[in-house]
């Protein structure tokens, strides 16, 4: 059995049938040339033989009726694989667009409490890319029970370096490794040095916030939690989903960010800057202010084994309000970098703390349901996700791409991810069907930008 921390249990609060709090991945591979025609369909087999399911894939509420009760936390479940494991298949021509309307379609799902909240869809008929077989598998579960950092490093754990490689344990049947545990220091000990932890980061945050209550910004290029401005981005949204891709070869903006001075996320924040930019002004939509990013921040340990979510988060102007390229590049890196001189030494306890105290306007529209009729903290999402450097295989499959699906709610209806790859960029869109027209405009444009921010720097 095991509690739910209080950034867990905010992803339960939050969750309805309008805003569902699960994040996902949509996976597409090429098959080894010696696969047999039955090759799926092997592969369902072997989940029919039940092998073993470990944390935090055998893990459901106790209590899953009544989502935000305070004793909620999580018991071993006995698995249904063959409901939690399903097998799909995509109409003819099976291409890029097809497969993203049936994520599309299964993100706008909400998982099932009663049982553990995960699902993975084995997807077939993808259209055959240079004389060879594709596939995709979609794997999607709720926030609640692990982040993204921690769904990544447990969905990688399935794969291999090597393409020889065919009978390594799927994802949910491999055992977690433990944090080793002082058993001989007393229990009071350990929740004592917790409280002065949480005394110390409080100190901290408490400068930071009276700073906030002033009005003061120690530095003149750092975003506070009320400068978004009203868009189409930030209005109530419907439980119908919408999901893009586009994919960049990662040494192109890295030298992107190194031209414009700033760092890979800065690059990748001038991608998502100057598409919105095109985007709006095609709707007549653009505000005179600049939109504005939150931006996650993981603050585990490099050896953290993961399991719940430790964020934190800063915010970011993504310079929409200009039009020259190079200048937007150069003010989004201004500010970013005052968001992180602010968290410079800071522990990890107070950048979580004063991520809470910033996302507090947020959260105090969510209590009372004006998240999406008022002006919102911030105006969209956009995540960054380490991935693998090296190319991987599944059963001999290559994996070709890795893109992330994330999460719209009332108030931001868009989510933008991206996750490195074996020398990639895979970029995951997520809007909300029916408040964001043409999500798949707004991808095209990304890629526009990509060629503009080329061109400006002369790569």
């Amino acid at each position: 059995m095991r509690r739910l921390s209080p950034n867990d249990a905010m992803f339960l609060v939050t969750e309805s049938r309008e805003t569902m709090m699960h994040v996902a991945s949509m996976m597409t591979f090429t098959l080894p040339d010696d696969a047999p025609p039955a090759y799926l369909r092997s592969l369902m087999g072997e989940l029919r033989a039940r092998p073993p399911v470990y944390a935090p894939f055998n893990q459901r509420l106790e209590y899953p009726e009544f989502l935000k009760n305070p004793l909620q936390r999580w018991i071993e479940d006995d698995v249904d694989l063959d409901y939690h494991v399903r097998r799909s298949a995509l109409p003819s021509p099976g291409d890029e667009r097809v497969l993203g309307v049936l994520v599309s379609r299964l993100h706008g799902i909400a998982l099932d409490f009663h049982r553990p909240p995960w699902e993975t869809h084995l997807i077939e008929g993808l259209a055959d890319a240079e004389g060879k077989k594709r596939f995709a598998i979609y794997t999607k579960l709720h926030h609640a029970l692990v982040d993204g950092f921690t769904g990544t490093k447990l969905l990688a754990q399935s794969f291999s370096t090597d393409p020889n490689e065919r009978d390594r344990p799927l994802f949910f049947s491999i055992p977690r490794e433990q944090k080793q545990v002082d058993t001989e220091e007393p229990a009071s000990t350990g929740f004592l040095g917790a409280l002065r932890a949480q005394a110390l980061a409080a100190g901290e945050v408490s400068r930071v916030a009276l700073d906030l209550a002033r009005g003061a910004k120690p530095l003149s290029d750092l975003v506070g939690p009320l400068d978004a401005p009203m868009s189409i981005l930030n209005r109530r949204i419907s439980r119908n989903r919408r999901f893009a891709t586009q994919q960049y070869p990662l040494e192109l903006i890295r030298s992107i960010a190194k031209a414009g001075g700033g760092t890979l996320n800065d690059a990748m924040l001038a991608l998502v800057g100057g598409a919105l930019r095109r985007f709006l002004v095609g709707l007549g939509e653009l505000p005179d202010q600049p939109l504005i990013a939150m931006l996650p921040v993981n603050v585990r340990p490099k050896d953290d084994p993961g399991g719940g979510n430790a964020v934190g988060a800063i915010l970011a102007s993504l310079g929409t309000h200009i039009a020259d390229p190079e200048a937007r590049f150069s003010a989004i890196v201004a500010s970013t970098r005052a968001a992180k001189e602010r968290l410079q030494g800071m522990t990890r306890n107070a950048i979580i703390q004063l991520s809470a105290l910033l996302m507090l306007p947020s959260g105090m529209q969510f209590l009372t349901r004006t998240l999406g009729r008022l002006r919102p903290q911030f105006n969209v999402v956009v995540s960054n996700v380490p991935g693998p450097e090296q190319p991987l295989y599944f059963r001999g499959a290559r994996l070709d791409a890795v893109y992330p699906v994330s999460i719209p709610i009332h108030g931001m209806a868009l989510n933008i991810t991206c996750q490195s790859y074996a020398g990639t960029l895979n970029v995951g869109l997520t809007g909300c069907r029916d408040t964001i027209p043409r999500l798949q405009r707004l991808a095209i444009n990304m890629g526009e930008e990509v060629q503009a921010l080329t061109n400006v720097f002369g790569l």
